[in-house]
């Protein structure tokens, strides 16, 4: 018997509708490297959702790429990247921004989260050591929306942390892979326009929401950095994909009437339930996610029980008996599947 699959949301395809615009575009011609119609297209339509006609949008493959060539691309050859101990940088990227000579100076995140007070006081014990300029200097905070836990940000959260960057001189780059599943969560107080406007850059992630892969790097005031070589990074990182249309229109169907949102939307609204189903039957939670990523805590009897029917990922073993595991919902997550899991949990 096959499982039914909650271990991540890009184990399935694409969105019927990228897959018919691929299929009725496929014969067309165009120029390479993303300098066609569909691309010009899909970066106006990213512009206008948010809001800044002057930002300049790059597409990219993968999260792991986009990341590394953004950070590269920003840093000076003596700087490194504050990151939450749980951040995909420094934990899920098999040391990408080291292999650059860029160092991932971790903090203790709390829930998944940078706290601005940890980072203020990190910063201030940094500069106050007076062989500092014998270290990496920090040159930039990352951050995920929505982070490795499912947690979000809050709009005060972000403002302080872009606050405390622009008095050390350090950018803010937003990690966007689940960026649709953290705006549309029923806690987050934040456009996209309004977090366009809190980072120096950010990506919106389309692999992790429906598409067959890809993401858009968006500077969103561009005038801010020269660059005119940023695309030169991309193809010297591997990443300028030849068939660059395959990109854009697939950002082209995504942001044209509001499918990218519709995804995340129907994502969240599966793991909510998911999440409903364990706290009715008394099963704690790691964390209290809002987003499409749900972590129970489950004994190994449950675990046993459950995993007979569904597969899902082993995430933290907290003790001799208990383990945390996630269970990720996707755009593509149906009703009923959503409903057997469900079923199985009230019975455990």
């Amino acid at each position: 018997m096959q499982k039914i699959k909650f271990e991540t949301d890009y184990q399935e395809g694409a969105h019927p509708r990228i897959l018919e615009r691929l299929i009725q575009t496929n014969d067309e011609q165009t120029s390479g490297y993303g300098d066609d119609i569909h691309t010009r297209n899909a970066q106006e339509l990213i512009r206008n959702a948010i809001r800044r006609p002057e930002s300049e949008v790059f597409f990219m493959t993968g999260g792991t790429q986009t990341n590394t060539t953004v950070i590269k691309f920003l840093l000076s050859p003596v700087e490194g990247v504050i990151a939450a101990s749980s951040g995909h940088i420094n934990v899920h990227e098999s040391g990408a921004i080291e292999s650059t000579g860029h160092k991932v100076l971790s903090i203790e995140g709390r829930n998944g989260l940078i706290d601005p007070e940890d980072l203020n006081c990190y910063l201030e014990a940094f500069y106050a050591d007076p062989t500092y300029d014998h270290m990496v200097q920090p040159g930039m905070v990352y951050v995920s929306f929505s982070s490795e836990l499912g947690t979000i940000y809050s709009k005060d959260s972000l403002s302080r942390i872009k606050s405390i960057c622009e008095k050390y001189n350090m950018k803010l780059f937003i990690d966007g892979a689940r960026l649709g599943a953290g705006l549309v969560s029923e806690k987050c107080d934040i456009t996209i326009e309004e977090l366009a406007g809190l980072c120096d850059v950010f990506y919106i992630g389309g692999t992790k929401n429906g598409a067959l892969f890809g993401e858009a790097v968006v500077f969103p005031d561009a005038k801010r950095f020269d660059l005119r070589n940023f695309r030169t990074l991309i193809k010297q990182q591997g990443g300028l994909l030849a068939k660059g249309r395959m990109l854009g229109i697939q950002f082209e169907v995504l942001f044209e009437d509001g499918l990218y949102f519709e995804n995340a939307r129907h994502s969240n609204v599966q793991a909510m339930k998911i999440k409903r189903a364990f706290t009715e039957a008394d099963i704690p939670m790691l964390i209290d996610s809002y987003t499409n990523q749900q972590f129970p805590v489950l004994t190994h009897e449950q675990n046993k029980i459950l995993s007979e029917k569904f597969s899902y990922e082993l995430w933290q073993p907290l003790d001799e008996n208990k383990s945390a595991y996630r269970f990720c919902t996707s755009w593509l997550t149906t009703d009923d599947a959503t409903e057997e899991l469900t079923k199985a949990i009230k019975i455990l």
